[in-house]
């Protein structure tokens, strides 16, 4: 373990630039930072690729653990968090291959709040249509999927969904409307 000495204490607004230096140097504090700052964003991503909290659980842990023995190969040019999510799609999509089981977005599912909304009724027919969004998100091809996720519920501009899958801004675009497109067929009787 580094000594932290002369540096900032920990929980400060260091970018994460600098944070992954330190961390390639074996500052695993800095590394810790890193984990601290991106695991909600990466867990809630890798529910919505997986529909299961515990395989989310899994996949982030394996990504950190990847990216860990990899941060000598992190090129600085891309953002830590778009490497990030990069490691973690990988991650999910060779789980969900290995396994293929039926998507759910329970985990992404609005809370009932108290008011009329939350009628029984209303949570029925709630969970009926977050149960249809999941059977379309489903059908989606992987790549349509993941862009959609990655747009929609983790709001990365196109150019990081573009790095994160590998593919360009207009591949990106294309996805995503063909995503869109059949989303909104599927759902149209929700409408």
């Amino acid at each position: 373990m580094i000594e932290r000495t002369g540096f900032p204490p920990l929980g400060c607004d260091l970018p994460d630039g600098l944070l992954a230096v330190r961390a390639a140097e074996g500052d695993e504090d800095s590394f810790a930072v890193l984990v601290q700052r991106h695991s909600r964003s990466l867990l809630a991503l890798a529910r919505c690729m997986l529909g299961n909290a515990q395989d989310a659980e899994d996949a982030v842990q394996d990504a950190f653990v990847s990216a860990w023995r990899r941060l000598p190969e992190y090129r600085h040019g891309a953002q830590f968090r778009t490497w990030m999510y990069r490691i973690t799609v990988n991650r999910c999509l060779t789980m969900r291959r290995r396994r293929l089981p039926p998507l759910s977005l329970d985990a992404v599912a609005e809370a009932a709040t108290g008011d009329e909304w939350s009628s029984p009724a209303r949570a029925a027919e709630q969970y009926a249509a977050t149960a249809a969004l999941a059977r379309a998100l489903g059908e989606l091809d992987a790549g349509q999927r993941v862009c959609w996720i990655l747009r929609e519920l983790q709001g990365l501009p196109y150019k990081e969904i573009a790095h994160v899958t590998q593919t360009s801004e207009q591949t990106v675009r294309g996805r995503l409307f063909r995503a869109r497109r059949s989303l909104k067929e599927a759902m149209a009787p929700w409408r």
